[in-house]
């Protein structure tokens, strides 16, 4: 085991502060807009409607879960005019925690609970440049941390030192790796991750993919293929689809995960340098549009900066004065 799995565990108060900390440029491109648009109003009017429609969209929140927030204040404001800040605080963590789904109930919910399905096949997905193997690095350590047995499948055969940086992974976080280099099949690394996850009793089997273009039919053709090929040895594999998200690239996070979403049956999200954006809306947005749970934020760059997402701290750490 690698010696980074010597470090403490942090307590579910380090990082809530640390959520709350990375979330500080989000916070302060949304709720102080918003709290500010309030100061010197004595009801909500037009006006302020349109300043509340322009900040959220502005953010990153997508103009479709953005239209659902505004006409929820409508109706919650029909009767009585006047709104405070805490009341629209109030408001938006309850409206945005309704819009954004919850992770299934058959999905592995935490790195320390057992699951039936084993080894947990994950299959990780998206496009060069959004941290998804740094996110599998990130994932496999907290799996070894919580004492599972993790093993990883190099699939991303194709972008230049993507083994590499998977292999450097692997000894950071302490766990196996199965590679059969460059430009060989992904399929064939795939099957044999998943076939060697069994043979070993493995907890986990996190397979990275080639980074994706989402506008190339062919490659994301691939996806499907590995999907198939593994299921030939493992029926219900993958038992999840996770695609990684740059919380900073904005509405083209949007695209990125329609595509995705129509092409490989994605059912979590992974979203990541959130530490580095004043649009962290996005999470909020893509969730609620295409309904697909959050399951993992990256607020930071080391092993440690991944963390179990969590609707009611990320939204209170984001609307909190």
């Amino acid at each position: 085991m690698g010696f980074f799995n010597f470090k403490r565990k942090k307590t579910v108060t380090e990082e809530k502060a640390q959520v709350t900390e990375g979330l500080e440029k989000t916070r302060s491109g949304i709720w102080n807009k918003l709290s500010s648009t309030l100061l010197g109003k004595k009801t909500v009017d037009p006006e302020y409607l349109d300043e509340l429609e322009e900040i959220l969209i502005t953010s990153d929140v997508g103009v479709e879960t953005t239209v659902k927030i505004i006409e929820a204040l409508e109706s919650k404001v029909s009767q009585d005019k006047y709104i405070s800040d805490e009341d629209l605080r109030v408001f938006l963590i309850k409206i945005c925690s309704e819009l954004m789904p919850a992770l299934p109930e058959d999905m592995a919910i935490d790195f320390d609970s057992n699951n039936a399905k084993v080894p947990y096949v994950i299959f990780v997905v998206g496009v060069n440049g959004v941290g998804k193997t740094t996110t599998i690095g990130k994932i496999a350590y907290k799996y070894g941390q919580a004492g599972k047995k993790v093993v990883l499948g190099a699939g991303d055969t194709f972008r230049a030192a993507a083994v590499d940086q998977l292999s450097i992974w692997k000894e950071r976080a302490g766990v196996e790796i199965v590679s059969k280099g460059m430009n060989t099949d992904p399929s064939a690394v795939a099957y044999d991750a998943v076939k060697y996850g069994v043979e070993s009793n493995a907890d986990v089997v996190i397979i990275d993919t080639a980074g994706r273009l989402h506008n190339k039919v062919g490659l994301m053709n691939e996806l499907g293929k590995m999907r198939r090929v593994v299921q030939k040895f493992k029926e219900d594999a993958p038992h999840e689809t996770l695609l990684v998200l740059d919380a900073t690239t904005g509405q083209n996070a949007f695209e990125q995960a329609k595509v995705f979403a129509s092409a490989t049956n994605v059912n979590a999200l992974a979203i990541s340098k959130l530490d580095g954006t004043a649009k962290g809306g996005v999470v909020i947005g893509v969730s609620s549009d295409l309904q697909i749970p959050v399951k993992y934020i990256g607020v930071g760059e080391q092993e440690d900066d991944l963390i179990l997402f969590d609707k009611n701290v990320f939204l209170d750490s984001i609307f909190n004065k």
